[in-house]
């Protein structure tokens, strides 16, 4: 391959890995998207359950 086209071909490269925002690469990383469908809900659903717990009375 020729010196210049390796060039322009490692620039284009390099601005678009600069380009893309952080948003769409955890977007597109598959792996990222099921921790995140697990461990949002999980997260929520024991901050909820601690909420309960707290809010019931006292017997006497």
């Amino acid at each position: 391959m020729p010196e210049a086209t390796r060039n322009v071909t490692s620039q284009v490269s390099d601005e678009l890995e600069e380009g893309i925002p952080v948003m769409q690469h955890i977007l597109d990383n598959p792996f990222i998207l099921l921790f995140l469908g697990v461990v949002v809900p999980t997260v929520l659903y024991v901050i909820w359950g601690v909420m309960e717990i707290i809010g019931i009375p006292i017997a006497k």
